[in-house]
């Protein structure tokens, strides 16, 4: 390992959390993050966050479904878990959505020297009507 990609793989002394996970067995899970010093203490400076996941059956599988949940307590987290969790599955679908548009939308170039295609100055291909 370089000393560059070691340096990036430090782990941040002033940004280290305990993590709880809790779950019903049944929707999900959540995880909360307890700000804690290099000591291992409490942090009281920062907020305590709160962490969700679940899962969609998609034609493909299981695809995982982690999202924020804006709680002060473990109690909100659990009455926000299912709006969290259909906040977080809407932006999934929309960015598998998004990435089903820029594949289709990608170009398909024909390779040079196929029937109907001329070759141009500058060796690109230019299709010529009979």
């Amino acid at each position: 390992m370089s000393q560059e990609s070691a340096a990036e793989s430090q782990m941040d002394l002033a940004n280290l959390y305990r993590e709880d996970t809790y779950t019903d067995r049944k929707l999900g899970v959540i995880r909360c993050m307890t700000p804690v010093t290099s000591e291992g203490l409490v942090d009281a400076s920062r907020a305590v966050q709160y962490l969700g996941q679940a899962e969609i059956m998609t034609s493909m599988g299981p695809v995982p479904i982690n999202f924020e949940i804006e709680a002060k307590t473990l109690a909100e987290a659990v009455q926000g878990f299912a709006d969290a969790a259909q906040k977080g599955i809407e932006r999934t679908m929309q960015q598998m959505q998004e990435m089903r548009r820029q594949q289709a939308s990608q170009l398909v170039v024909a390779p040079a020297g196929m029937a109907g295609i001329k070759e141009g100055p500058r060796g690109g291909g230019k299709i010529q009507i009979p």
